[in-house]
């Protein structure tokens, strides 16, 4: 179960080494080189070795006879689930999607335009288990921002079909280009395009160490949301919480990988030993038991801190993925905290909530990363473009100051180019 530690300044390696499995590189970088050079051909090669799918022509694409037979093959409950979802997610996006803007006095004016990208290829996970969730989030906001093109990379291992409620949700959002392909030759194909696969301006989506690493060794053929890895979560608990509550939160993301991280953080040492105990009942419960029990084992823990204060200091320091502040005042503990991908407050709001339908975004950085990346949004999509707008009075307010630094630097066209307007 949680292995219990008392803080004293520092967090052991289990939860700060962040799961090292090992350094992917140099294959990942063989195979995107692979993919760049020989564009279909190596694709198909990979996906073969390992996926065991033999592609070709007729099946690279799914087709509009599988979109077809995919509506027939969920239940209408589970569309229903999907369009609820969908319209949390495009009602908060909407609201949060950066307007254009322009300031400043006549004559000076500054400010920027928003432009959506042309095209763009979502990472959709396929292996270890499909979410046709990530569909949504991914595409949703790409969609509010207004980007023309979606297309969407998924495996198909050993020959099975595309997951029929992917296909769905990929049609709720307009997305008709699915392309059965995964891993580190996806990324590729998406970042440099294929002769099947369209070059995209931008890769987004969650997957395992070999997406992650492709998406940040392609980086600047083309953009990326971030670099996301294994799940994890973070609960701040008082005396008021509910030990059912935390138990059944930390394994709902234990059970998504072995290497997913589960960490506890509170003031009350008995608080950690009611949890643990939820945990063995709960744990056995689940069907993915066994990935659970290696998860909880290798990066389950509980720290013991002095207040809520030093929790909120423990939780900064780890920047979890998902942190929920399970707290009598949890508006109170919310200014403390710096780094997180997402903030769940109080006892009614899990982190299931906000993978499914509360609206904003269930990809986040991971790793740490939360210190200096954002969720997935429909501002991912968006480039915001600076506009400059001057007349000739508002340049000459700024005319020597330009002339004095260009100058300065030794850049005497700069200088003139002010110069020659002013005479």
């Amino acid at each position: 179960m949680l292995t219990k530690i008392n803080y004293n300044g520092k967090l052991p390696e289990r939860i700060t080494a962040r799961r090292e499995t090992g350094d992917v590189s140099a294959a990942v970088r063989a195979i995107i080189a692979d993919v760049k050079a020989r564009g279909d051909a190596a694709v198909i090669e990979y996906t073969k070795k390992f996926d065991g799918f033999g592609l070709s022509k007729d099946n690279y694409l799914v087709s509009e006879a599988e979109f077809d037979a995919a509506f027939k093959a969920v239940k209408k409950s589970e569309i229903k689930a999907l369009e609820k979802a969908k319209k949390a997610i495009v009602a908060y996006n909407e609201k949060i999607k950066r307007k254009d803007m322009l300031f400043g006095p006549e004559g000076m004016k500054t400010g920027y335009v928003c432009r959506p990208m042309d095209r763009v290829g979502l990472y959709v996970p396929g292996g270890k288990a499909a979410y046709p969730s990530s569909v949504l989030m991914c595409a949703l906001p790409a969609v509010v921002a207004g980007v023309r093109e979606i297309i969407i990379c998924t495996p198909a291992p050993l020959g099975a079909a595309v997951n029929p409620l992917t296909l769905v949700a990929a049609s709720l959002c307009g997305v008709t280009k699915v392309f059965r392909i995964g891993g580190a030759q996806a990324v590729a194909a998406m970042a440099y395009g294929t002769e099947t696969v369209p070059k995209a301006d931008l890769v987004t989506g969650p997957g395992n160490i070999y997406v992650a690493t492709a998406k940040k060794e392609v980086f600047g053929a083309a953009g990326i949301d971030m670099v996301a890895g294994p799940s994890e979560i973070a609960v701040i608990a008082d005396g008021t919480a509910e030990p059912r509550f935390i138990a059944a939160d930390l394994l709902s993301q234990a059970e998504h990988d072995e290497l997913a991280m589960s960490v506890l953080i509170t003031p009350d040492e008995r608080l950690t030993d009611k949890v643990n105990a939820e945990i063995e009942k709960q744990i056995k419960l689940l069907p993915k038991q066994k990935i659970a029990e290696a998860s909880v084992k290798a990066y389950g823990t509980a720290v013991i801190c002095r207040d809520l204060k030093e929790a909120a200091a423990v939780s900064n320091l780890l920047a979890p993925e998902h942190l929920e502040l399970c707290v009598k005042d949890p508006d109170a503990l919310l200014p403390l905290i710096t780094n997180a991908g997402a903030v769940f407050m109080g006892h009614y709001s899990p982190e299931a909530l906000g993978d499914y339908a509360a609206g904003p975004n269930h990809v986040l950085p991971t790793n740490g990363s939360a210190r200096f990346f954002s969720a997935l949004s429909v501002e991912t999509y968006l480039k915001k473009i600076s506009v400059i707008k001057y007349d000739k009075a508002g340049l000459k307010k700024k005319a020597a100051a330009i002339v004095t630094l260009a100058e300065n630097e030794g850049l005497r066209a700069h200088a003139e180019s002010v110069n020659i307007r002013m005479k």
